[in-house]
């Protein structure tokens, strides 16, 4: 699932989410570990979710202990997933939808902030340098003893 897909286009791939191969009837007992949609419920799904898209469910932990027992569908956690997803990915696609209004914008934000990880990372360098004592072009007694020793002929 891609943060620019459409609302649409993720309910396509929830649909056709792996479940469990072995829960082929509702009645059948569920297995969560390896379920593609009780991994994005782990991820996403909070117990406000349920209190809004699901009430009949307190929350994650009373929906897999159900679903393990049997007697629930995963087409109904499909579309509970579905609903979970939209409203976590909803400001972002706004968002999206404002920024891709102004590219050049984007560019700017990205130049300003390369611009400022070049200066960070330059000046972890530099102590880097310093600490493991290689920072030979900055060194003036460095130098001085190279100086020193090669016009003695070392």
């Amino acid at each position: 699932i891609y943060l620019s897909e459409t609302a649409e286009e993720m309910a396509k791939k929830v649909k056709v989410m792996y479940t469990d191969p072995e829960h082929l009837s509702v009645n059948d007992p569920g297995h969560v570990e390896g379920n593609v949609v009780f991994t994005y419920l782990d991820a996403f799904c909070t117990d406000d979710h349920f209190a809004r898209y699901w009430p009949d469910y307190a929350n994650l932990d009373e929906l897999k202990a159900h679903y393990m027992r049997g007697g629930l569908g995963d087409v109904k956690c499909k579309k509970f997933l579905e609903k979970v997803l939209n409203e976590a990915l909803e400001p972002i696609r706004a968002s999206r939808l404002e920024w891709q209004k102004d590219i050049p914008a984007i560019y700017e934000v990205l130049r300003k902030g390369s611009e400022a990880a070049r200066e960070v990372a330059a000046d972890t360098l530099a102590d880097v340098r310093r600490a493991m004592k290689i920072n030979y072009f900055e060194d003036a007694d460095l130098i001085a003893e190279q100086a020193a020793r090669f016009a003695k002929g070392e």
